[in-house]
């Protein structure tokens, strides 16, 4: 894993993920290797019927000179014909949908990109999600406490006896 993109995570409701090798230069698969990337502000978007990834940052490479890629150029993605008119179709249906890259690995040798279909996210979502993930927190470390036979409130031994040591008063 090079790199992921958590906050896509939070911004939005990552309906289905797609995987998509990535068009790139010399200098930037080694800044890549490096992990010089950052997927913060990117996004993909159709053009010419293709798909291109918008405002991916790989940081130039130390040791390049004249060949040094620019760091924010769009990059064009390699997905079958196929899976890419299926994603317009979800794109352009009007639906609030966009395309957000999730997370850049090298599957052998090759760099790829988990793109994501995803909603965005509305404040009101987060706080739900945000409670949720707090109750279950909640219930899962009562659930523990109980396996180990202790009170919630107190921390003692839930049995009677449990906690009393024969021969002691």
């Amino acid at each position: 894993m090079i790199a992921t993109n958590r906050r896509a995570r939070h911004d939005y409701a990552v309906l289905k993920t797609y995987e998509a090798g990535i068009v790139l230069a010399g200098t930037e698969v080694k800044s890549l290797r490096a992990g010089y990337v950052s997927l913060a502000d990117a996004f993909a978007q159709e053009r010419d019927g293709e798909i291109v990834l918008y405002n991916l940052h790989i940081a130039e490479y130390g040791f390049g000179g004249w060949t040094n890629h620019a760091p924010r150029r769009t990059r064009k993605l390699l997905l079958h014909r196929v899976e890419i008119r299926r994603i317009l179709e979800r794109l352009s249906a009007g639906s609030g949908l966009t395309l957000v890259p999730l997370s850049m690995y090298f599957s052998n040798g090759w760099a790829k990109v988990e793109l994501g279909l995803a909603r965005g996210l509305r404040s009101y979502d987060k706080r739900q999600a945000i409670a949720e993930r707090d109750a279950d927190r909640e219930i899962a470390r009562e659930m523990g406490r109980r396996l180990k036979g202790r009170s919630a409130r107190t921390g003692r031994p839930v049995f009677p006896g449990a906690g009393h040591v024969v021969g002691r008063s």
